[in-house]
Protein backbone atom coordinates (compact mmCIF):
# COMPACT_ATOMS: atom_id res chain seq x y z
CA UNK A 1 0.00 0.00 0.00
CA UNK A 2 1.11 3.40 -0.40
CA UNK A 3 2.77 5.65 2.21
CA UNK A 4 0.97 8.29 4.44
CA UNK A 5 1.26 11.76 2.50
CA UNK A 6 3.60 14.43 4.27
CA UNK A 7 0.81 16.98 4.10
CA UNK A 8 -2.41 15.83 5.14
CA UNK A 9 -5.68 17.33 3.68
CA UNK A 10 -9.22 17.66 5.03
CA UNK A 11 -10.78 17.87 1.60
CA UNK A 12 -8.31 15.76 -1.26
CA UNK A 13 -8.72 15.89 -4.95
CA UNK A 14 -11.12 13.34 -5.41
CA UNK A 15 -13.07 13.37 -2.16
CA UNK A 16 -13.56 17.31 -3.41
CA UNK A 17 -14.31 16.25 -7.39
CA UNK A 18 -17.08 13.80 -6.05
CA UNK A 19 -18.87 16.06 -3.77
CA UNK A 20 -18.83 19.22 -6.01
CA UNK A 21 -19.84 16.83 -9.23
CA UNK A 22 -22.79 15.00 -7.00
CA UNK A 23 -23.68 18.43 -6.08
CA UNK A 24 -23.78 20.06 -9.09
CA UNK A 25 -25.73 16.73 -11.03
CA UNK A 26 -28.15 17.13 -8.32
CA UNK A 27 -29.47 20.15 -9.60
CA UNK A 28 -29.43 19.16 -13.25
CA UNK A 29 -31.51 16.34 -11.71
CA UNK A 30 -33.99 19.13 -10.71
CA UNK A 31 -34.43 20.39 -14.10
CA UNK A 32 -34.25 17.51 -16.23
CA UNK A 33 -35.25 14.75 -14.20
CA UNK A 34 -37.26 12.38 -16.46
CA UNK A 35 -33.56 12.69 -18.83
CA UNK A 36 -30.99 11.99 -16.46
CA UNK A 37 -33.06 9.24 -14.45
CA UNK A 38 -34.04 7.63 -17.44
CA UNK A 39 -30.96 7.93 -19.28
CA UNK A 40 -28.49 7.61 -15.98
CA UNK A 41 -30.18 5.28 -13.48
CA UNK A 42 -28.93 2.02 -13.39
CA UNK A 43 -31.86 0.14 -15.14
CA UNK A 44 -32.38 -3.69 -14.96
CA UNK A 45 -30.43 -5.20 -17.80
CA UNK A 46 -34.06 -6.65 -19.15
CA UNK A 47 -36.88 -4.09 -17.79
CA UNK A 48 -40.59 -4.31 -18.86
CA UNK A 49 -41.67 -2.03 -21.54
CA UNK A 50 -43.78 0.26 -19.07
CA UNK A 51 -43.01 3.46 -17.19
CA UNK A 52 -41.97 3.18 -13.54
CA UNK A 53 -42.60 5.24 -10.82
CA UNK A 54 -43.82 7.95 -14.00
CA UNK A 55 -40.02 7.53 -15.39
CA UNK A 56 -40.10 6.35 -19.03
CA UNK A 57 -38.39 3.30 -19.23
CA UNK A 58 -34.34 3.17 -20.85
CA UNK A 59 -32.89 -0.08 -21.44
CA UNK A 60 -29.54 -0.03 -19.89
CA UNK A 61 -26.46 1.40 -21.07
CA UNK A 62 -22.95 -0.20 -19.82
CA UNK A 63 -22.56 3.53 -18.38
CA UNK A 64 -25.06 3.33 -16.19
CA UNK A 65 -22.78 1.22 -14.12
CA UNK A 66 -21.25 4.39 -13.02
CA UNK A 67 -23.44 6.91 -13.53
CA UNK A 68 -26.12 5.86 -10.95
CA UNK A 69 -23.67 6.53 -8.61
CA UNK A 70 -23.45 10.29 -9.26
CA UNK A 71 -27.34 10.99 -8.84
CA UNK A 72 -29.91 10.87 -5.64
CA UNK A 73 -33.42 11.03 -4.76
CA UNK A 74 -33.25 13.88 -2.15
CA UNK A 75 -31.53 16.43 -0.70
CA UNK A 76 -31.10 13.97 2.47
CA UNK A 77 -30.00 11.39 0.40
CA UNK A 78 -27.13 13.29 -1.18
CA UNK A 79 -26.16 15.27 2.12
CA UNK A 80 -26.04 12.20 4.34
CA UNK A 81 -23.63 9.98 0.97
CA UNK A 82 -21.22 12.78 0.68
CA UNK A 83 -21.02 13.48 4.40
CA UNK A 84 -20.00 9.99 4.86
CA UNK A 85 -17.87 10.37 1.92
CA UNK A 86 -16.17 13.18 3.22
CA UNK A 87 -15.92 11.22 6.89
CA UNK A 88 -14.56 8.22 6.12
CA UNK A 89 -13.05 8.61 2.16
CA UNK A 90 -10.36 11.95 3.74
CA UNK A 91 -8.33 9.36 5.64
CA UNK A 92 -7.95 6.77 2.68
CA UNK A 93 -7.50 9.38 0.29
CA UNK A 94 -4.71 10.88 2.33
CA UNK A 95 -3.26 7.62 2.99
CA UNK A 96 -3.47 5.77 -0.61
CA UNK A 97 -3.02 8.41 -2.19
CA UNK A 98 -6.08 9.93 -4.91
CA UNK A 99 -5.33 7.83 -7.78
CA UNK A 100 -5.60 5.10 -6.07
CA UNK A 101 -8.80 5.36 -4.15
CA UNK A 102 -10.00 7.00 -7.24
CA UNK A 103 -9.95 3.26 -8.84
CA UNK A 104 -11.36 1.78 -5.40
CA UNK A 105 -14.49 3.86 -5.65
CA UNK A 106 -15.09 3.57 -8.91
CA UNK A 107 -14.49 -0.59 -8.57
CA UNK A 108 -17.16 -0.30 -5.53
CA UNK A 109 -19.47 2.02 -7.46
CA UNK A 110 -19.57 -0.24 -10.32
CA UNK A 111 -19.31 -3.90 -7.91
CA UNK A 112 -22.34 -2.45 -6.17
CA UNK A 113 -24.25 -1.88 -9.69
CA UNK A 114 -23.55 -5.53 -10.94
CA UNK A 115 -24.19 -6.46 -7.64
CA UNK A 116 -27.93 -5.11 -7.75
CA UNK A 117 -28.43 -5.94 -11.46
CA UNK A 118 -27.89 -9.80 -10.12
CA UNK A 119 -30.30 -9.23 -7.47
CA UNK A 120 -33.35 -7.15 -9.50
CA UNK A 121 -32.54 -9.88 -11.98
CA UNK A 122 -33.48 -12.81 -9.39
CA UNK A 123 -36.45 -10.91 -7.84
CA UNK A 124 -37.95 -9.55 -10.96
CA UNK A 125 -38.45 -6.77 -9.02
CA UNK A 126 -37.73 -3.86 -11.45
CA UNK A 127 -37.07 -0.20 -10.57
CA UNK A 128 -33.89 1.83 -11.14
CA UNK A 129 -31.26 2.13 -8.58
CA UNK A 130 -29.62 5.52 -7.73
CA UNK A 131 -27.14 6.82 -5.29
CA UNK A 132 -23.27 6.99 -4.39
CA UNK A 133 -23.97 4.38 -1.38
CA UNK A 134 -22.22 1.51 -3.15
CA UNK A 135 -18.98 3.22 -3.26
CA UNK A 136 -19.67 4.86 0.13
CA UNK A 137 -20.13 1.68 1.72
CA UNK A 138 -16.84 0.49 -0.24
CA UNK A 139 -15.26 3.33 1.71
CA UNK A 140 -16.87 2.56 5.04
CA UNK A 141 -15.57 -1.17 4.74
CA UNK A 142 -11.85 0.12 3.75
CA UNK A 143 -11.70 2.90 6.62
CA UNK A 144 -13.06 0.02 9.35
CA UNK A 145 -10.35 -2.33 7.95
CA UNK A 146 -7.29 0.19 7.99
CA UNK A 147 -8.51 2.15 10.77
CA UNK A 148 -9.91 -0.50 13.32
CA UNK A 149 -9.55 1.52 16.22
CA UNK A 150 -10.96 4.97 15.13
CA UNK A 151 -13.58 6.42 17.19
CA UNK A 152 -16.61 7.81 15.56
CA UNK A 153 -19.44 9.73 16.64
CA UNK A 154 -22.81 8.66 14.59
CA UNK A 155 -25.16 11.32 13.60
CA UNK A 156 -27.93 8.94 15.22
CA UNK A 157 -27.67 7.94 17.92
CA UNK A 158 -24.45 10.25 18.93
CA UNK A 159 -22.66 7.91 20.37
CA UNK A 160 -18.97 7.03 20.13
CA UNK A 161 -17.77 3.63 18.62
CA UNK A 162 -14.85 1.98 17.18
CA UNK A 163 -14.79 2.15 13.43
CA UNK A 164 -14.47 -1.65 13.27
CA UNK A 165 -17.64 -2.77 15.22
CA UNK A 166 -19.73 0.48 12.85
CA UNK A 167 -18.79 -1.23 10.08
CA UNK A 168 -19.41 -4.84 11.11
CA UNK A 169 -23.01 -3.94 12.69
CA UNK A 170 -23.75 -1.70 9.43
CA UNK A 171 -22.86 -4.77 7.29
CA UNK A 172 -24.89 -7.03 9.46
CA UNK A 173 -27.97 -4.63 9.51
CA UNK A 174 -27.49 -4.37 5.63
CA UNK A 175 -27.69 -8.58 5.12
CA UNK A 176 -31.07 -8.54 7.74
CA UNK A 177 -32.56 -6.10 5.80
CA UNK A 178 -31.79 -7.57 2.49
CA UNK A 179 -33.05 -10.73 3.44
CA UNK A 180 -36.56 -9.70 4.93
CA UNK A 181 -37.16 -6.69 3.09
CA UNK A 182 -37.61 -4.97 6.12
CA UNK A 183 -36.40 -1.84 4.19
CA UNK A 184 -38.05 -0.80 0.69
CA UNK A 185 -36.87 1.35 -1.41
CA UNK A 186 -33.49 1.24 -0.11
CA UNK A 187 -30.94 -1.35 -2.38
CA UNK A 188 -28.98 -3.34 0.36
CA UNK A 189 -27.62 -5.75 -1.84
CA UNK A 190 -25.88 -2.68 -3.58
CA UNK A 191 -24.24 -1.59 -0.72
CA UNK A 192 -23.04 -5.31 0.85
CA UNK A 193 -21.97 -5.51 -3.22
CA UNK A 194 -19.55 -2.40 -2.45
CA UNK A 195 -18.24 -3.52 0.36
CA UNK A 196 -17.35 -6.99 -1.14
CA UNK A 197 -15.77 -5.67 -4.27
CA UNK A 198 -14.15 -2.95 -1.85
CA UNK A 199 -12.90 -6.09 0.05
CA UNK A 200 -11.66 -8.06 -2.77
CA UNK A 201 -9.88 -5.43 -4.31
CA UNK A 202 -8.27 -4.81 -0.90
CA UNK A 203 -7.38 -8.30 -0.45
CA UNK A 204 -5.66 -8.25 -4.03
CA UNK A 205 -4.04 -5.65 -3.66
CA UNK A 206 -2.37 -7.16 -0.09
CA UNK A 207 -1.83 -10.18 -1.93
CA UNK A 208 0.61 -8.55 -4.97
CA UNK A 209 2.79 -7.42 -2.04
CA UNK A 210 5.69 -9.87 -2.09
CA UNK A 211 6.84 -10.95 1.45
CA UNK A 212 9.55 -8.95 2.72
CA UNK A 213 13.56 -10.17 3.15
CA UNK A 214 14.53 -12.29 5.36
Amino acid sequence: MAGIRHHYSLLPPVIKFLLVTNSLIFILEGLFPNLLLGLFALWPVDVPAVPVYGIPVQPFYPWQLVSYGFLHGSLGHLFLNMYALWLFGVGLENLWGSRRFAFYYIVCVIGAAITQIVYVDISGEYYPTIGASGGVFGVLLAFGLFFPNQIIILLIPPIPIKAKWFVLIYGGVELVFGLTGASPGVANFAHLGGMLFGFMLIYYWTAEVPPSGR
